[in-house]
């Protein structure tokens, strides 16, 4: 037994609590099942509030419209970015099942402060004067009330990033990556992950959107903070069915002192140690040959990258200091991130796009006829739209396409991770250009009822808005899937957590370009001597079309810099060509 223990911790797979092996004893679909219905109840308790936020700060709090979304997109970014603390932690220091009961606490305690806020009314602004019109400025949340206000919000959007960045992976290493059937049924978790995530939105821009809208935000954000709660224990009941991956240090440490050693050494006039220049003048040379010495079980599945050749100079015979001796595997696992990070920086735009349906899409249902015949829908319910559609797209695109796609191929990816993103991009581009068509249309009608400062619903139904949250809905679920995936499967063994988090942190630099496209466009079109697009209370005054026909625009330009990056890149496990 003790000879099993030390495989499996090379492996970095062990029972923790009893230093025995547990891989092939437990993890699979029984370990996942607590992972996907944690991520349900997470996932409410965030996207609850994240949703109908921007209508929460304009109505209650009292910001604009723009201050608002920016606000949102902030918040929303800062979420997702911190997923990279999450990964990077989970890689180095702690474990994904540490990390994720860590981070459920700090979001619970920061829900609960927001809770508190929202029950009583001396820590929010005083309420606006009644008036008929949109153009009155009410007062805004200030000193105290606002420090609390954000202080919940970020620890909220601190606790949203660690279990971002931890709990994917962790149901991911519940699977054996060297088996075909492991890999496939890896595959098929991160499609009901992203069907999970599509269940805990539809229970929160429905059931609980209604309580905030109807009944008091109190009550939404109470059943937020039960809700994450209650996913704690739920979580530690499958504490005896996990594998637990120990961490193997920090990845940072190994990409930096990689990166430094090839500029040192090159810097230096050090030349490349003698099997470095073998294998760049033999690229048919046998990757399991040429790295026998390092040679893990990583390994046994990765062909030797020549890409980019720069950092072979991290390997010498002579370093110039001890600290910077790489060994060949460390500069290989840094290759693997690196080819990555065009990759990933291509699907900022997709995600950029996304951050509009939490904000100015809100904002726009907002003005329209919310009725579907004695039913009042809560603008912040519109997602439900999309929701649904990837609650159905996904079981169809996971046993009805997927195994169709596999059989004409006669591989086992059958559509590749890089395809099922590029078809997100593509979605992505008809979205902007629909949402920039609806806006016209909702503009016309303001206009021709004389209704642009009134604040009246337009007649005009809402379910206009719900065409471009589908094009982007079904964006998400190719795009976000194949993301996870592809950054898992790719992941050299001691970052994939990290790697995983490159998912999340996508989602938040486009958060965050959004925030700055909106104060780039108004200051541009301000200078330019114009009235700026996206400024002001009144919504009907803005030009949005004009914004999103610029997402559309740019949405494209980013869709042919992808095709570059991905019609060139060679996947790193043979099980992908």
């Amino acid at each position: 037994m003790e000879e099993l223990y030390e495989q499996n911790k090379w492996e970095g797979y062990v029972d923790w609590k009893n230093k025995t092996a547990i891989k092939g004893r437990h993890g699979g679909f029984l370990a996942t099942f607590f992972v996907l219905v944690v991520e349900i109840l997470e996932n409410l308790a965030y996207l609850a509030n994240a949703s109908n936020l921007v209508l929460y700060l304009s109505n209650y709090m009292h910001f604009s419209p723009s201050r608002s979304a920016i606000i949102v997109t902030n918040f929303m970014g800062t979420s997702f970015l911190l997923a990279l603390l999450g990964g990077f932690l989970s890689d180095a220091y702690f474990t994904t099942f540490h990390v994720f009961l860590i981070s459920a606490l700090i979001e619970f305690m920061g829900l609960l402060i927001l809770t508190i806020q929202a029950h009583m009314p001396s820590l929010q602004p005083p309420p606006c004067p009644p008036t008929q019109t949109t153009n009155v400025r009410c007062q805004e949340v200030s000193g105290g009330k606002a420090a609390m206000l954000f202080v919940g919000l970020y620890l909220v959007a601190l606790g949203v990033g660690g279990i971002k960045g931890s709990l994917p992976p962790h149901g991911a290493e519940q699977f054996d990556e060297n088996s075909k059937e492991g890999r496939k049924k890896r595959s098929t978790y991160f499609n009901y992950y992203v069907f999970c995530l599509s269940c805990g939105a539809l229970i929160a821009v429905t059931f609980i959107v209604w309580i905030e809208d109807n009944i008091g935000w109190e009550w939404g954000l109470g059943i937020s903070t039960l809700t994450i709660l209650l996913a704690i224990p739920f979580f530690l009941l499958g504490s005896k069915f996990y594998r637990i991956k120990i961490p193997a240090g920090s990845p940072l440490t190994v990409i930096f002192k990689v990166l430094i050693a090839a500029i040192c050494n090159k810097l230096y006039s050090r030349k490349p140690s003698n099997a470095i220049m073998n294998m760049e003048t033999s690229p048919h040379v046998d990757a399991n040959t040429a790295i026998q010495e390092t040679q893990t079980q990583d390994y046994a599945t990765t062909t030797q990258t020549t890409e980019p050749k720069f950092l072979n100079q991290a390997i010498t015979d002579n370093p110039i200091q001890q600290t910077l001796d790489c060994t060949r595997k460390q500069v290989e696992d840094v290759k693997i991130v690196m080819k990555t990070i065009p990759i990933f920086a291509s699907t900022i735009m997709l995600n950029c796009c996304l951050a509009q349906l939490s904000t100015f899409s809100v904002q726009q249902a907002a003005t329209m006829n919310t009725k579907l015949n004695s039913l009042k829908v809560p603008p912040a319910s519109l997602p439900v739209f999309p929701v649904i559609f990837i609650m159905i797209l996904a079981p169809v695109y996971n046993h009805l396409i997927l195994p169709l796609a596999r059989k004409l191929t006669n591989t086992e990816m059958g559509i590749t991770h890089l395809q099922r993103i590029g078809m997100g991009l593509i979605l992505s581009i008809v979205a902007m250009a629909v949402a920039a068509l609806v806006e016209i249309k909702r503009k016309k009608v303001a206009t021709q009822h004389l209704l642009l400062d009134s604040t009246e619903p337009l007649p005009i139904t809402f379910l206009w808005i719900a065409l471009q949250y589908l094009f982007l809905g079904s964006a998400d679920l190719f795009s976000f899937a194949g993301l996870l995936d592809f950054f898992f499967t790719e992941a050299p063994s001691s970052m994939k957590s990290l790697a995983t988090s490159f998912s999340w942190a996508s989602l938040a630099i486009g958060y965050y370009l959004s925030s700055t496209l909106v104060a780039l466009v108004n200051r541009v079109t301000f200078i330019s001597g114009s009235t700026p697009w996206l400024k002001g209370i009144n919504l009907n005054h803005y030009h949005l079309e004009r914004f999103y026909w610029l997402m559309c625009v740019l949405s494209g330009l980013n869709f042919l810099n992808y095709l570059f990056w991905a019609r060139n890149y060679k996947y790193r496990s043979l099980n992908e060509v």
